[in-house]
C-alpha cells in the first residue's frame, strides 16, 4: 500500500487518526520487505500481528504465511481490514460466551485491545510468530507478556521505537540496559535489528523506528517457579540505578543470604545491577530460590 493510498483511504473514510493509539503506518515498501525478510516465513506459518492499521504488512504476511491472527483496537481500521481482505471477524469471549465468527479466510481479525487480549485469554503461541509494527504506548507491556507466557512465540519480530529497541538489544554495562532488557532476554535471544527512519510512516512519528528480531531460546534459564524471583531481583536491583544491589536486595531477603550469594558467584558487594549480566542474574535467582 502506497502512501497515496493510504491517504486517499483515510481521506474517504473521513477517518482522522489518533496519537494516543500510536496510529503511525509504515508505509515503505523497501522497510517492510525487510521485516518479511526478517521474520523468515513459511507457507505454515502462524502469525500474530498487532496493530495492523490500514493492513500494508497484513498485505505481505498473507502472501507469505499459512494463517495471520491480527489484532486491531481501533473499530475503523478494523471494518476496512474486514472489507480489503474479506477477514474472518472473531469477537473475544465476554463472560463465558463462545467466541463467534463469519465464513473463514486466512485472515482472522479480533477488534480488542491487544494487551487486555493477550491477558484475559492466554493461548499456546508457541507455533507462532509475532510480526508487527507495534504501537509505541504498549510495545514493552505486549512484549513482556508474550514473553513470560510458558507458551511463547518461537520469533518476534516488531517494530517499536528506536529508544525500545535498544534496550531490547542491550548488554551488561550498555547504558540502555535494564529491566525491559532482562525481562525479555531471559527467555529470547537478541538476533538482529534495523533503524527505520520517521519518514517512512504516515504521519511521521517524533522519533525514529527500529525493527528487532527475537528468537525463543531453546534451553530455558530458569524453571516456570524460578521466575517470579529473578523477575522480583531484576526490578528491585534496577530501582534504583545508582545504588549498589546488594543494598537495594536487603529490602527483600535477609544480609547474610545475599552475602554469601555474591560471594559465590563472585560478584563484588559494591557492584551496581546494570554491571550483571544475564547470566549472573538467573544464577544469582538459582542461588536464592535454592538456598533455605
Amino acid at each position: 500500500m502506497k502512501l497515496t493510498e493510504m491517504r486517499d483511504l483515510l481521506a474517504t473514510r473521513g477517518i482522522q487518526l489518533t496519537k494516543s493509539l500510536g496510529q503511525n503506518f509504515l508505509h515503505d515498501a523497501n522497510q517492510l520487505h525487510r521485516i518479511i525478510e526478517a521474520a523468515e516465513l513459511t507457507g505454515t506459518d502462524k502469525i500474530l500481528e498487532i496493530g495492523p492499521g490500514l493492513g500494508p504488512l497484513t498485505e505481505l504476511l498473507l502472501e507469505k504465511a499459512g494463517e495471520v491472527l491480527a489484532i486491531e483496537k481501533d473499530g475503523r481500521l478494523a471494518e476496512v481490514l474486514r472489507e480489503r481482505f474479506g477477514a474472518r471477524s472473531i469477537a473475544p469471549r465476554v463472560r463465558g460466551q463462545e467466541i463467534r465468527a463469519e465464513p473463514c479466510s486466512a485472515l482472522q481479525l479480533i477488534h480488542a485491545d491487544a494487551l487486555e487480549f493477550i491477558k484475559r485469554e492466554p493461548r499456546d503461541w508457541s507455533e507462532w510468530k509475532l510480526v508487527a509494527n507495534l504501537p509505541y504506548s504498549v510495545a514493552s507491556p505486549i512484549l513482556v507478556e508474550l514473553a513470560r507466557s510458558p507458551r511463547r512465540p518461537e520469533r518476534m519480530v516488531v517494530t517499536l521505537q528506536l529508544e525500545v529497541a535498544r534496550r531490547l538489544m542491550a548488554r551488561a554495562d550498555d547504558e540502555d540496559y535494564g529491566i525491559l532488557t532482562l525481562l525479555v532476554q531471559l527467555d529470547y535471544e537478541p538476533r538482529e535489528w534495523f533503524k527505520i527512519p520517521s519518514g517512512c510512516f504516515f504521519p511521521a512519528p517524533d522519533v525514529d523506528s527500529a525493527c528487532v528480531v527475537l528468537i525463543r531460546r531453546t534451553q530455558p534459564f530458569l524453571s516456570e517457579s524460578q521466575r517470579a524471583i529473578f523477575v522480583k531481583i531484576v526490578k528491585r536491583a534496577f530501582s534504583q540505578r545508582r545504588k549498589m544491589m546488594l543494598k537495594l536486595l536487603r529490602a527483600d531477603w535477609p544480609a547474610e543470604k545475599l552475602s554469601r550469594a555474591f560471594e559465590a558467584l563472585k560478584i563484588s558487594p559494591q557492584e551496581r545491577a546494570e554491571k550483571l549480566s544475564l547470566e549472573q542474574f538467573t544464577a544469582f535467582t538459582k542461588i536464592l530460590t535454592n538456598e533455605k
